[in-house]
């Protein structure tokens, strides 16, 4: 995650641009209904884009050209909808490339796909099965979590093996390099991520319950994770 200023050629980065517009411009009506029709969940909405700022900004290197970090996304997508989180992961990631210099402007859009779009919609798939499958409050946002952090790996592996293939094997090879490189970083920091973002739900849903069940979080049931 986090392709370094000017890593992809043009045509990927401008590719990896326009095919996240849409979802960005999709967020910002569902935000924007969202507090509408809830103006007190704005403070919540702000710990979500704080909480992912942060996240991703600790980072480690990794693959050439990139690094591996936790993403942060998985607790706004489950709050707000994955389609809220690819604005706020749009502003994250243009703050972190202009006073960090983790990311780049050419590769916002590549950045923007993997994490705050593929990220957020695992993340709200895996929860919606998980609890489908009655699986306890806890596990389901572990999973959900921590999942979403992989699959944001993944979708940065197929990004770059698509952009620089294997001369012999081609994209496979080429994907599979890149995948295996950073899990030896990504396997811990998604389940780090897993386990803090269980600590924080299980912190809403002790002292603010009713707000996870409003948001259909939370049956009336469960108190806690």
């Amino acid at each position: 995650m986090h392709i370094m200023e000017g890593f992809l050629p043009l045509q990927h980065a401008v590719g990896w641009t326009v095919a996240s517009a849409p979802f960005v411009a999709w967020g910002l009506h569902a935000i924007k209904k969202r507090i509408h029709e809830q103006p007190e969940q704005r403070m919540l909405l702000g710990v979500a884009a704080a909480f992912s700022f942060v996240l991703s900004a600790l980072k480690l290197p990794s693959v050439t050209g990139s690094c591996s970090h936790p993403t942060g996304t998985g607790l706004g997508a489950l709050l707000f909808g994955p389609a809220a989180m690819a604005p706020i992961g749009a502003v994250v990631l243009l703050f972190q490339a202009l006073l960090l210099a983790h990311g780049g402007l050419t590769t916002l859009g590549a950045n923007l796909f993997s994490m705050a779009i593929v990220g957020p919609f695992v993340a709200a798939g895996i929860f919606r099965l998980a609890r489908g499958l009655k699986l306890p409050f806890a596990l389901s946002v572990f999973l959900a979590a921590s999942l979403a952090d992989l699959m944001t790996y993944v979708t940065t592996s197929a990004q770059l093996a698509w952009a620089f293939p294997d001369p012999l094997g081609g994209f496979t090879a080429s994907f599979a390099k890149f995948a295996s490189i950073f899990a030896i970083t990504q396997i811990p920091l998604a389940i780090s991520e897993g386990l803090l973002t269980v600590v924080i739900f299980n912190a809403l849903a002790r002292f603010n319950p009713q707000e996870l069940r409003d948001m259909k979080l939370l049956p009336t049931n469960e108190a806690r994770a």
